[in-house]
């Protein structure tokens, strides 16, 4: 099932209909990746593994979709024609590495279909679920500062970069890349800065054919991370025709619930959230600081809350699991008909 027919007001209105009212996410990807022994330790990150282990990724993605997931995001958070360049990779390698990122998730759906069509249960004896539903493939972009790899995501400073035309001229193919790819819809993922989402909703404006969505990223649960207005960024989103929904991602659950609230002012658009566990970032060790967040029955203790005051898209970001989004599938009412 695509985004990619009718129109795009109507498009996420109708996949959430279908979905019950409120759609998974997926969980951590990088992250998980890692948990699975994949080193990640290289500017690319888990673009890496696009390199090294799709055979990995493939069952990253499933391993998703057989917990609930009906979003699932692919491994080009931190791939770029740029990063791939500074590799040794040419441009035409580089995009087919893009390309290769959808087709990798597009198989995973593929294989997942075929596990349903197969299977007798919809809730298996290992806690497996196996239930043909509408699933999408979300093509993630991530910002400037992921493809420095310097944790600038997080704050948004680029310095020098901080430049309408730069960020358009260094997005520009990837997105369009990835828009052609067989993706139902682009995910501009920890998006820092309003100046970063202005270059993407005029990118969106260049014939891009799919629609996206933008998520923000916050370290203080008023402003996004280099102290923009949330308003104001939100504001950009809503304002381009081809964003289907605006909401958050790798943000503390904490936080979550205020957010929520601040985009509802602004937008009528559907609101989606993905936080990551909670814990901290060190981007001088380049490592997540253990303890410092949340465990899984904590963070699906806000579910239910963010979807009443206004989310219609849930799932997590770094360091939450696919038990996580078991989890989050078990408490949502609308899965209650196939869920154990």
């Amino acid at each position: 099932m695509g985004l990619n027919n009718g129109k795009v007001e109507t498009l996420m209105s109708d996949f959430l209909r279908k979905s019950g009212g409120v759609a998974v996410i997926d969980g951590g990807f990088a992250t998980e990746l890692e948990r699975h022994g994949a080193d990640l330790n290289d500017p690319l990150w888990s673009a890496k593994c696009l390199l090294t282990s799709t055979d990995l990724v493939r069952q990253v993605h499933l391993d998703y979709l057989e917990a609930g997931a009906d979003i699932i995001i692919t491994a080009s958070y931190q791939a770029t024609i740029q990063g791939f360049g500074a590799k040794g990779f040419s441009k035409e390698e580089s995009e087919t590495m893009l390309k290769r990122s959808v087709d990798i998730a597009c198989e995973a759906r593929n294989v997942y279909y075929e596990r349903c069509s197969n299977s007798a249960s919809t809730f298996t004896s290992d806690g497996k679920i196996l239930k043909n539903r509408p699933i999408l493939v979300a093509a993630s972009v991530g910002s400037y500062g992921a493809y420095l790899a310097d944790g600038s995501e997080y704050s948004g400073d680029y310095g020098d970069a901080m430049d309408l035309e730069f960020l358009k001229s260094f997005h520009r193919r990837r997105v369009q890349v990835l828009a052609e790819s067989g993706a139902d819809l682009i995910a501009f993922e920890t998006v820092p800065n309003k100046i970063e989402a202005q270059a993407y909703a005029e990118l969106l404006a260049e014939g891009i054919k799919i629609p996206a969505w933008f998520s923000f990223n916050s370290k203080d649960g008023v402003n996004v991370v280099s102290g923009d207005s949330l308003i104001e960024c939100a504001e950009v989103a809503d304002s381009c025709p081809k964003v289907v929904a605006v909401g958050i991602n790798c943000t503390p659950p904490r936080f979550i619930s205020g957010l929520i609230q601040s985009i509802k002012k602004i937008t009528t658009k559907p609101i989606l959230i993905y936080p990551n566990s909670g814990e901290n970032y060190d981007a001088d060790l380049k490592q997540w600081v253990k303890n410092t967040g949340v465990p899984d029955e904590d963070f699906v203790s806000y579910v239910n809350k963010w979807c009443e005051i206004g989310a219609s898209l849930v799932g997590g970001c770094c360091r939450t699991t696919p038990n996580t989004i078991k989890a989050i599938c078990r408490t949502l009412p609308s899965r209650s008909s196939y869920m154990a």
